[in-house]
């Protein structure tokens, strides 16, 4: 076996792993489930439920190189939606709290375009 490991697949695997444990902990952890059911959400629990099994089911796509493009779809919304949700209304605490909370939803923003933009099929 002489494959190298790409940094293409290492971003798959590691947006898979961001997205799979964070589907999971949402129907596993009642203290998350809690600030998700928070929301101002229509309907909140199912929205919880839809946004878990989409990120489990992207994330399993994504770690074995099936439909990468389709399942980044998704996935860029729901970390769009997070940012809105929960990041924005962290700005009247300042922009530097701001800014320190949405860190993570960025580079994740940013590895889910390279994944769009670079699978073709």
């Amino acid at each position: 076996m002489n494959q190298t490991f790409s940094t293409m697949k290492l971003i798959r695997y590691v947006v898979a792993f961001v997205f799979i444990t964070s589907g999971t902990m949402k129907l596993l952890s009642s203290e998350l489930s809690s600030v998700f059911l928070n929301l101002p959400l229509p309907a909140p629990e199912l929205i919880m439920y839809i946004v878990a099994i989409l990120e489990i089911v992207c994330g399993i796509l994504l770690t074995i190189n099936k439909e990468v493009k389709k399942a980044s779809i998704p996935l860029l919304i729901i970390i769009l939606a997070a940012i809105l949700l929960v990041k924005i209304p962290v700005l009247h605490t300042g922009f530097l709290q701001f800014a320190f909370a949405v860190r993570l939803d960025i580079v994740l923003l940013a590895l889910l375009y390279i994944l769009y933009k670079s699978h073709h099929k």
